[in-house]
């Protein structure tokens, strides 16, 4: 299988332990990941704040340079989703039928990193050790977009050493949202002084979640309230090895 990862401008620009972390779990479980040097922004941005025709030079370049792989990976639930979701729409609404069918070639085979190991290689346990007490956040877009369900659950559950410990109202946004925290700035601020709460509620000392945008604002948060719970992106969680043996 011909795997490519797609790392996301997001965690290439301020997250690349994510993206190492990704490759690291699918080496140790006999795969070998390839990073097309040619990837680039998905046009979530673009698309979001309402300049679609700008974004679909970037489908294109996505559907281009991902196109001979068997499988593309992303630990991004918020790009998996624009990418799979709304690049059809943008090659329906303005691209040529070619981009439309290449479009809908590729779409069947990008994943995002948590439904790749537990629908296509069919594992939970990869072999990850991380002695902590550990709170996930359903992003918006894996628990209503992607609809991952337990999947985060059930692999950090097969983490050795790990308390999985439950957040109150887990499925509330944490006020993120892209551009919606500069546009919204006091609505998403109250959004995420609750999130906070919740997640000291819980009593845990790391908090993840599979995008490492929501992970940036609510630990952006906590910091200012001088909080030492740390987040970290749930494919590093799974990486881990601490403590173990050699």
């Amino acid at each position: 299988m011909r795997i490519a990862l797609f790392v996301t401008c997001f965690n290439d620009t301020m997250f690349p332990d994510t993206g190492r972390a990704v490759v690291s779990v699918l080496e140790r479980l006999g795969h070998t990941v390839d990073f097309p040097q040619e990837q680039t922004c998905c046009g979530q941005m673009h698309f979001n704040t309402g300049y679609r025709p700008d974004a679909v030079p970037l489908v294109e370049r996505f559907a281009r340079t991902f196109a001979s792989y068997d499988a593309v990976v992303t630990p991004s639930a918020s790009c998996a989703g624009m990418v799979r979701e709304n690049h059809p729409v943008l090659a329906e609404d303005y691209g040529p039928a070619a981009l439309q069918r290449q479009v809908a070639e590729l779409m069947p085979r990008v994943y995002e990193f948590t439904e790749f190991l537990t629908d296509v290689l069919d594992v939970t346990d990869v072999g990850a050790r991380y002695p902590h007490k550990v709170a996930y956040h359903p992003t918006c877009h894996s628990l209503r977009g992607l609809r991952l369900g337990d999947r985060p659950e059930r692999l950090l559950r097969a983490v050795k050493g790990l308390d999985l410990v439950d957040i109150p109202a887990a499925d509330s946004c944490c006020g993120f949202g892209g551009t919606f925290a500069v546009k919204n700035a006091d609505t998403s601020a109250a959004m995420l002084a609750d999130k906070n709460a919740a997640v000291l509620d819980s009593g845990a000392e790391v908090l993840c979640a599979a995008d490492n945008s929501c992970l940036m604002h609510i630990g952006g948060g906590l910091s200012r309230q001088g909080s030492v719970v740390r987040t970290v992106h749930l494919a590093e969680i799974l990486a881990a090895t601490e403590g173990a043996t050699q």
